[in-house]
């Protein structure tokens, strides 16, 4: 077992799908499989759903399939959600599960209370470094492996607003430049920004984290704190 800094490179330790699996039913979320080989799992109030989608392979991100899918929806009936969010495998656990817990609290998850700078100013508190020539919207961390930033959307991201050339948070590891990404998260348009916040401090916590594996690609930029 390793503890190793920092979270945002430090892989998924392929128990992504595991770890989430074992939080949604603590929080009183229900699951059903799908016919497309997909695990769909609903909030008590019916307002929230995830879905490991890893096996139906939808669609990529960043040269990596999407594991997992996030949503709100404005109420229980609808056929619609009023936002989605989007990862891939190799996403710390840990920081996907506080996204999850943040949602799961959310009064109102399909409506935003907060503004683009919620995010960035959560990563400025951990020490995170805002890009000179987009400080309003990236931000990157110290070891400029790991982006934040406000993009315009890939294809294929879902959002109950149509128009085209909406602008979403989107987040990525490159250990290396140039080298295959090690993971990838892309928010539709609407998403509150301040559950995107609660994503990036988590993704910028400085504390250990355990893992059994470390990330192919990521080795040389992880510091190993101990061995346990």
């Amino acid at each position: 077992m390793y503890w190793v800094t920092p979270r945002h490179l430090a892989g998924d330790d392929g128990v992504l799908a595991e770890r989430i699996g074992d939080t949604l039913p603590d929080l009183g979320w229900r699951m059903w499989p799908t016919s497309r080989n997909s695990l769909l799992y609903v909030s008590p109030d019916g307002l929230r759903g995830a879905e490991w989608i890893l096996a139906a392979c939808p669609f990529e991100l960043g040269g990596l399939p999407v594991s997992w899918q996030l949503s709100a929806r404005p109420h229980s009936a609808s056929a619609l959600t009023e936002w989605n969010a989007y990862f891939t495998a190799g996403v710390p656990f840990e920081v996907l599960t506080d996204f999850l817990l943040a949602l799961d609290a959310s009064e109102s998850p399909d409506v935003g209370l907060g503004n683009g700078e919620s995010v960035l100013a959560a990563l400025s508190a951990r020490g995170w470094l805002r890009d000179l020539d987009r400080p309003s919207t990236t931000a990157t961390d110290p070891g400029f492996s790991t982006n934040v930033s406000l993009e315009m959307l890939p294809p294929l991201i879902h959002d109950a607003d149509p128009r085209e050339d909406l602008l979403g948070w989107q987040a990525w590891a490159e250990p290396v430049l140039g080298a295959p990404y090690l993971w990838c998260a892309t928010f539709s348009a609407s998403a509150p920004h301040e559950l995107v916040a609660a994503f990036a401090s988590s993704l910028a916590a400085p504390g250990p984290v355990p893992r059994r594996t470390l990330p192919v690609g990521a080795e040389d930029r992880l510091t190993v704190v101990r061995r346990g």
